[in-house]
């Protein structure tokens, strides 16, 4: 028997929008597959965790918003010119266990219920959260990917460079999982680029340290300016070569104006048209796994945040299927 490999997504003209089960961008559960499914290629699920947050919490209810956010975010690509929904099978993997008093214990049952997720072929697109909870799916996307020599190649969106060693005694906080990743050997610093950054920051060691590590940064002045952050994809593209690259959004990457919903907002960032022309800009990777974190419900004006976070599912996705084609 021929094993589908689509998603079955409803159809919005006969099943309405806002009637069903909530599910990220519609996907079928985990659970519903049929025995005639292959594996599927993406899970999307859950990480309603913030105890790592350094300012507002509330990110332990970003899973939440934007699957609801996501009900109106549709399969065709109009720039890329791809259906992901047809030339991917993408799962709703519902939400991990969590430790909510404990940064370090939840990053260990994240990770244990990650390689849980699906087929071992199965990429997996976990949905914060604060920060930290990348850790855990970056662990897993490093098995997934065959531990590739020297680690992952990562693109970062971010406001903040999340090296630091440790806050406040903290070393799984959300402002640690780059530096706890590269400690672990799971990401390669000289293939991670990080794009968005802006300021202030804390103290100039941090990012002296990421220089020192080979990561190339691209502030948000700079991407939004000038070409030099697509640019910066590209070459973090050719740097790849092939190799299988992380994608990770923190959606403060975005300014205030287009995410007020976040714990950590820094003025002076980019627009949601800029961020999806970088990340389309990243077509062609060999994508191993990926995150979309920090939505804040409670600072939300009118859901703008959730919905902006709901796109960028869609658009890892688009870059996938792209990639693929």
């Amino acid at each position: 028997m021929k094993r589908s490999k689509s998603t079955l997504l409803p159809n919005g003209r006969v099943h309405p929008r806002f009637a069903g089960l909530l599910t990220f961008l519609r996907v079928p559960r985990l659970e519903d597959l049929s025995a005639e499914h292959a594996p599927a290629d993406w899970a999307i699920y859950g990480a309603p965790f913030d105890g790592g947050t350094t300012f507002r919490p509330g990110a332990r209810f970003g899973p939440r918003a934007v699957r609801d956010a996501s009900q109106y975010v549709k399969a065709f690509h109009l720039e890329l010119q791809v259906d992901w929904a047809a030339a991917l099978s993408v799962v709703d993997a519902g939400d991990a266990p969590t430790a909510p008093f404990s940064c370090e214990a939840n990053a260990q049952m994240m990770t244990a219920h990650a390689r849980t997720i699906g087929a071992p072929s199965t990429k997996l697109l976990a949905v914060g959260g604060d920060h930290s909870i990348a850790l855990a799916n970056m662990r897993v996307a490093f098995e997934r990917a065959g531990r590739p020599e020297g680690g992952l190649a990562v693109l970062h969106f971010d406001a903040h460079l999340d090296t630091v060693d440790r806050v406040w005694g903290e070393a799984y906080s959300h402002a640690s999982p780059f530096r706890r990743a590269i400690e672990e050997g799971i990401i390669a610093p000289t293939k991670m680029l990080s794009i968005g950054t802006r300021g202030p920051i804390t103290m100039e060691a941090d990012l002296e340290w990421c220089k020192a590590q080979g990561i190339e940064i691209v502030s948000s002045q700079a991407a939004i300016n000038s070409n030099a952050g697509l640019q910066a994809v590209e070459r973090c593209v050719a740097k790849a070569g092939g190799q299988p690259m992380y994608l990770s959004i923190d959606i403060d990457v975005l300014d205030p104006a287009f995410a007020p919903g976040t714990g950590t907002p820094v003025a002076g960032g980019l627009s949601s048209a800029r961020l999806f022309e970088h990340l389309r800009a990243a077509k062609g990777i060999q994508l191993a796994g990926a995150d979309v974190v920090e939505v804040l419900p409670d600072r939300d004006t009118s859901g703008i945040t959730a919905l902006a976070a709901a796109h960028c599912l869609a658009e890892i996705l688009a870059i996938d299927a792209s990639s693929r084609a």
